[in-house]
């Protein structure tokens, strides 16, 4: 069986207002997602499902799965603020979206095989689909055997300034064993650097090779019983703090530290880009161009 792509997209029109964040930075009007989206179905993913808001569902349907629709099986699925388990009522003044562990909860009645997570608007690098899709092609009955692609810290930083990563602890066996968010992350000189995540008045140094989490994970559908009991147990605790967010690295961190689940960490080659910074648009339509002049990538993706 064929594992799924579950994209993180339900950001979209909150974040950029409509669906600018489609924008164009491939030699032919592509979006990061597109190389994505390309990439997975090359590697070998078998469905494709986008989990996106009601307010820009045609917009979407439109501009986006028209694109893919003739190459692979799509799904669309909601998150909306209001979309929580029987029993529990959204606060009125609740704007902010629940965040990315809820996010992953709206695949639950369309996913019934190993899959991977991705945001809509990063791009990852061929090798990271090909590593992932291998890997979730064995996972098959494995219950609480998961994944993520661990990127190297010094190919995920911006050249337009300081970025937020969450940073890996990988034992021998190469498992997580946890993951710290560090804000403030650059390069200064020799050295990449951010504040201390315990003491932010000293500064700390992170090795280059540092491995680091882009969201990039592999599940088996377990997953869903062990994060709704967890998105119920938030909302018994959280439910009425207005900007409170339930998160997959807590998911994660949770599983391996009561042992149900371990999380298998995957090299990859590939460098992860994205627009953080504006000035970040053009470096990422430079990049996207020479790929497509190597040879890397088709000239236009979808035809």
């Amino acid at each position: 069986m064929k594992p799924t792509l579950f994209v993180l997209a339900a950001g979209m029109g909150s974040r950029y207002g409509g669906l600018k964040q489609l924008d164009g930075v491939g030699p032919n009007g592509e979006t990061i997602m597109d190389y994505s989206i390309y990439d997975a179905i090359q590697a070998g993913f078998g469905k494709i499902v986008f989990v996106i808001r009601h307010h820009f569902e045609e917009a979407f349907r439109e501009k986006v799965l028209a694109k893919y629709e003739a190459t692979v099986e799509t799904e669309v699925v909601f998150q909306e603020v209001d979309s929580l388990p029987q029993g529990y009522i959204c606060p009125k003044d609740r704007e902010k979206p629940w965040g990315t562990g809820h996010a992953v909860l709206m695949g639950a009645d369309k996913i019934k095989e190993p899959f991977a997570v991705i945001n809509a608007d990063d791009f990852y690098g061929r090798n990271s689909f090909e590593v992932l899709a291998q890997k979730l092609s064995n996972m098959a009955n494995e219950s609480g055997r998961y994944c993520m692609v661990g990127f190297e810290l010094s190919k995920t930083l911006s050249e337009s300034g300081a970025v937020s990563r969450g940073v890996c602890s990988v034992d021998a066996k190469n498992l997580l064993t946890g993951v710290v968010e560090h804000t403030g992350i650059i390069r200064k000189g020799d050295a990449i650097v951010c504040p201390d995540p315990f003491d932010p008045s000293k500064e700390k140094a992170l090795p280059e090779a540092s491995t680091v989490s882009m969201n990039m994970w592999g599940f088996l559908p377990d997953f869903f019983e062990y994060a709704g009991a967890m998105w119920r147990q938030f909302l018994d605790e959280r439910l009425n703090e207005p900007k409170s967010e339930f998160y997959i690295p807590s998911v994660v961190n949770e599983l391996i530290e009561t042992g149900k689940a371990s999380v298998e960490v995957l090299k990859t080659k590939s460098h992860w880009f994205g627009v953080t910074y504006q000035e970040d648009r053009a470096s990422v339509q430079a990049k996207l161009k020479e790929l497509a002049e190597t040879g890397v990538y088709p000239n236009k993706l979808f035809k």
